[in-house]
């Protein structure tokens, strides 16, 4: 199960953040350049060990990841994993994805990070390494917070503009690294890096964990497919039957029902060649497309809110039905996989268009990821259906 949110208090300084609120944050680091937060989380204790991590990349529907580095250089393989190197061998890591899918604890550290929006919230990815294990020194595309779990790693850092890689490494390792920062994280530790920032961590002992949180970041060429694709689901929906992945339900649009015409066209020599006219008249339907919010949240909605294979639900025997009377006490709770958002009008949850809109108590149970028993009571006989939908699938639970 998960657990209940308070929105965040943006304007509250925040000990995750070094003191800073999350306004300070996100106006002076967010994107702009990389912060080091000694102590982000006092006396802290990973929500998982590293034999929890070991035994989730044995997993078939974990992504994982083992690298090591050796005298033959750098090698890489993919889990599920049946075994790994002993403890006494240095410079081995694993890498493991979205560990917050499979531990309600994992799930709940990462959601301290809410004071951005969950549509850049990607995934809490967790690493074990032995000492002078690491990935070599890169950069990635996203921006991630490097939370220091157990033992200790030394971090250097560099703002270059020289990101050139090594050629032929299974590993996208840079090819001249020139650090500029120097820093050893202890448990509780945090390094904030922005995309593109440079960065080489190398375990220190053989008990070394970190905790990486890290962010969405869809490509210009990605947003307008999918807006493209929105658009044209939306037109199937209303004209040609098939409403696809974004078209139900259908949205309001154009009348695109009309049928192509040529009356006066003269004869033509070149029969193979395409009539200049229904070149044009193609061209001119794209005027009448509406490419416009709701549209674009449609997309984002359902693509935003769409879950991985790893994600898996456990539906209750017995689920509470809120429908047939709300508890007394207790509260509706999100499972930790569950991805709930909204916009205007539209809700989407585990990439589907929600039944009904985004009334004001599901906004607050998207927001919150919980409400109390008495939140829900007076709730319209729809909406409580619909949440008991939610129950029985595994999507929600009822917390006494």
């Amino acid at each position: 199960m998960s657990r209940a949110y308070a929105t965040p208090d943006i304007d509250q300084p925040a000990p995750l953040l070094g003191g800073l609120t999350p306004r300070e944050f996100m106006r002076d680091y967010w994107q702009k350049k990389p912060l080091l937060i000694r102590q982000a989380i006092p006396g802290f204790q990973p929500p998982v060990t590293i034999r929890d991590v070991q035994t989730l990349a044995r997993r078939e529907e974990v992504e994982s990841r083992l690298i090591t580095h050796g005298e033959k250089g750098w090698t890489l393989k993919h889990g599920p994993f049946r075994g790994f190197p002993p403890k006494s061998q240095p410079k081995w890591t694993l890498l493991v994805q979205s560990v917050d899918l499979h531990d309600d604890e994992s799930a709940a550290l990462m959601r301290q990070f809410r004071f951005i929006s969950d549509a850049r919230l990607d995934d809490l990815m967790i690493s074990i390494a032995t000492d002078g294990g690491g990935v070599g020194p890169h950069f990635d595309s996203y921006d991630v917070f490097l939370l220091q779990g157990q033992g200790r790693r030394r971090w250097r850092t560099s703002c270059q503009d020289d990101r050139s890689l090594r050629p032929g490494l299974p590993l996208k390792i840079l090819a001249d690294f020139q650090p500029d920062a120097d820093d050893i994280l202890e448990p509780g530790d945090m390094l904030y890096l922005p995309p593109h920032v440079c960065h080489d961590g190398v375990a220190i002992g053989n008990d070394c964990m970190t905790l990486s949180i890290g962010f969405r970041v869809p490509s210009q060429a990605t947003l307008a497919r999918g807006l493209l694709e929105s658009a044209a689901d939306q037109l199937s929906a209303q004209h040609l039957g098939d409403p696809g992945l974004y078209g139900h339900p259908c949205l309001p649009g154009p009348d695109l029902s009309a049928l192509y015409t040529d009356a006066d066209t003269p004869a033509t020599q070149h029969p193979a060649a395409l009539p200049d006219e229904l070149v044009r008249t193609t061209l001119g339907t794209l005027q009448r497309i509406r490419l416009d919010e709701a549209v674009a949240a449609r997309f984002l909605g359902q693509w935003l809110t769409n879950l991985p294979d790893s994600a898996l639900f456990d539906p209750p025997d017995a689920p509470v039905s809120l429908l047939t009377g709300v508890p007394a006490q207790g509260r509706l709770t999100l499972d930790r996989c569950t991805r709930l958002m909204y916009s205007g009008p539209q809700l989407f949850i585990n990439g589907e268009v929600a039944e009904l809109a985004a009334a004001p108590a599901l906004e607050a149970l998207a927001d919150r990821r919980s409400l109390p028993a008495a939140d829900l009571q007076g709730l319209a006989p729809d909406v409580l259906a619909m949440l008991d939908e939610w129950l029985q699938e595994g999507w929600a639970h009822w917390e006494d």
